[in-house]
């Protein structure tokens, strides 16, 4: 029986022979398509495409595009933006640190001109303070300052030079500009007499020999008998370190000094006077009661022959 549908056919096209439009294996059906063409409409412009969106996805977080980045929107962001003044406390405090910059370099550069400028070169050499030793001695053997900046000479340095002089201990120093050196030179202090041959040789406390004299009278200091000649014996230290003590005025009425053992000193006067001192404990306690004794007016009819100091706080004569 026959169809009673009316073939269709697309429009504009060219009726299809109707073998053609008959598939194969479909014999005796008429079948006809017809196409439809989608209605393309525009998309708004305010909702991105699906490839948009993926490709926005796909673009770093923050990235912002060229195109963005000029737009309208962002110029106008950028000109609201508010830049507040720098705080008053920062600013000064950069002051001051530039301010501490250029006082200490310029203090820098003043300390460096007066350390090595050759208007501050030691010129003249003054020395004070001897009396074993002649200034000019000192000053020859400091001679090697002579042209050197004052500020670069050190009392370090002025010890050094004087060490070959036994007969200084140490020396101090006072610079005065623009040239002069001034040196205090704290000499060694002799405290007795040792017997050389036919000479006598001063010795300090130390027992460095600080001299040599022919005549014993001629120094007002105590001989050190023979016994206790060697300067490194124990006897010597102990007789050395009480006439140490002694005063001055008192150390020169002494003829001499002796000591069976460093507990038992003894000392004679220039009248002939025993002091019987004992050992070396409470020494300046002991010197002052001697000074005491010796201070005290003779009585012709109670004659003084000794002085025994070796108990300080209850001293005798007899």
């Amino acid at each position: 029986m026959a169809s009673t549908r009316k073939p269709t056919y697309r429009a504009g096209a060219e009726p299809r022979p109707a073998d053609a439009a008959r598939p194969a294996g479909a014999d005796g059906v008429i079948s006809a398509q017809r196409s439809i063409e989608p209605d393309v409409k525009q998309a708004p412009a305010s909702r991105p495409s699906a490839a948009a969106s993926t490709q926005r996805a796909k673009s770093p977080q923050g990235a912002t595009s060229p195109r963005d980045a000029t737009s309208p929107q962002n110029a106008k962001a950028s000109d609201n933006v508010i830049v507040f003044p720098e705080p008053k406390g920062r600013r000064k405090r950069r002051l001051v640190v530039w301010t501490l910059s250029i006082i200490i370099a310029v203090v820098a550069a003043l300390i460096a001109g007066a350390v090595f400028s050759p208007v501050l070169a030691v010129k003249t050499i003054t020395v004070d303070g001897t009396t074993l030793l002649t200034p000019e001695a000192v000053q020859k053997a400091l001679s090697g300052l002579e042209g050197k900046p004052l500020p670069q000479v050190s009392e370090q340095e002025i010890n050094e030079l004087l060490k070959p002089l036994v007969q200084v201990r140490s020396a101090t120093m006072e610079a005065r500009p623009p040239s002069e050196l001034l040196v205090h030179v704290n000499e060694r202090v002799p405290v007795a007499l040792l017997k050389q041959g036919d000479s006598y040789v001063m010795v300090d406390v130390d027992g460095v020999q600080l001299g040599v004299t022919k005549d014993q009278s001629a120094v007002a200091l105590p001989l050190i008998d023979a016994g206790a000649g060697a300067t490194n014996t124990e006897l010597f230290k102990a007789i050395a370190a009480v006439l140490d003590t002694l005063p001055a005025d008192v150390l020169a009425r002494m003829s001499t000094a002796s000591a069976a053992s460093a507990d038992a000193v003894e000392l004679k006067l220039l009248d002939g006077k025993t002091v019987v001192w004992g050992n070396a404990e409470d020494r300046e306690l002991k010197a002052k009661a001697l000074e005491a004794l010796l201070k005290m007016p003779v009585d012709p009819k109670v004659p003084v022959s000794v002085y025994d100091v070796s108990v300080p706080r209850h001293p005798f004569t007899k």
